[in-house]
């Protein structure tokens, strides 16, 4: 990706992000949508709009794994339907988030206490250090985003992991990675075998990164794309966004070391 052509995008994201809140679609999961991305693996797409993310749902033979939730319960409830739609019989024993801002974290109230929530020790530090913080941000944006907030607090972890952690549901394994302060402190991403899917959180998409001017940060970031790429994936679901390749991690690179 050029330099130029990376502006571009940065242009077009935030735009849509500085929109008036009338003008952009409702930050509402929707029902209905999802999709079938390989063997095991599904999503609920964002459509790309702002504040929701793409939801991930993978399917085993003895039992299914949800990462991310959407922003607050009334979402939360959403993906829930959704993913027992596609667990008919099978328990949906686990959910994680990409990190924990609100639209991928404090929807977790909505699953019952059957699912057991799984996090990084990177993520319950992050939760608190800053509490509620960006949720505060977001419940000024809009009434709506108020609402969909209202009362919302992080679910306590029921499994706790410090680097890696492995899940099987019944001949798929899901591979949990803590990759350090990329977006955010807790940042993880999701390897699912044998469909050869990573989940990326922010750590790569189409978006550009959202990124300070640290360079020590920035030189960690590499690190973890380095890391990313080590796994081969064949189809990257990123946070936000259309779903993509290896080329997501290339436009990172570059990126990153142009600044």
């Amino acid at each position: 990706m050029s330099i130029a052509a990376a502006l571009f995008t940065t242009t077009i994201a935030l735009t849509a992000a500085q929109a008036p809140q009338g003008t952009r679609p409702d930050p509402l999961v929707r029902a209905g949508t999802t999709q079938q991305v390989s063997d095991h693996v599904y999503i609920i797409p964002d459509n790309s709009v702002p504040l929701v993310p793409n939801v991930g749902i993978i399917v085993g033979a003895t039992s299914v794994m949800v990462i991310d939730t959407g922003m607050g319960v009334r979402n939360g409830e959403t993906v829930l339907r959704e993913s027992q739609k596609l667990a008919g019989a099978k328990p949906i024993a686990y959910l994680a988030t990409t990190h924990v801002h609100p639209e991928h974290d404090l929807g977790a109230a909505a699953f019952p206490t059957s699912t057991k929530l799984i996090r990084a020790q990177s993520e319950i530090d992050e939760i608190a250090t800053d509490g509620l913080k960006v949720a505060d941000q977001f419940r000024a944006m809009s009434p709506l985003n108020a609402e969909l907030l209202k009362d919302a607090q992080f679910r306590k972890a029921d499994i706790t992991f410090t680097d890696t952690y492995d899940v099987d549901l019944g001949g798929v394994k899901v591979h949990l990675q803590a990759v350090g302060f990329n977006h955010t402190k807790g940042d993880t991403v999701f390897f699912v075998e044998p469909d050869a899917i990573l989940f990326s959180g922010d750590t790569a998409m189409m978006r550009l990164p959202n990124i300070t001017g640290q360079k020590e940060r920035a030189q960690h970031w590499l690190s973890t794309l380095d890391l990313l790429e080590a796994m081969k994936p064949t189809l990257i679901v990123p946070s936000h966004g259309p779903t993509g390749d290896v080329a997501f991690i290339n436009a990172y690179r570059t990126y990153l070391r142009g600044i």
